[in-house]
């Protein structure tokens, strides 16, 4: 998968707002955050204890947000 982003710049525009234009492009895009996830093999066994520890946490922050809720 390749993805690529590319801005066109006007001669009149300075340089550090392309720079700045595209930084913005590419994270809205979520090409770094795609990038870093996949830099390295990860185990499809690590792969679940991720996501199972993650559904983890949110439930525990549910059950927290829901028991504050509960206090008023």
């Amino acid at each position: 998968m390749i993805l690529t982003s590319q801005i066109i710049v006007d001669d009149s525009e300075p340089l550090e707002k392309a720079i700045k234009r595209f930084k913005r492009m590419v994270e809205k895009e979520g090409i770094i955050r795609e990038w870093k996830k996949r830099e390295f093999f990860e185990k499809p066994s690590a792969i679940l204890n991720r996501k199972k520890k993650a559904l983890e946490r949110k439930r525990m922050k549910r059950q927290r947000k829901l028991a504050s809720m509960k206090s008023y």
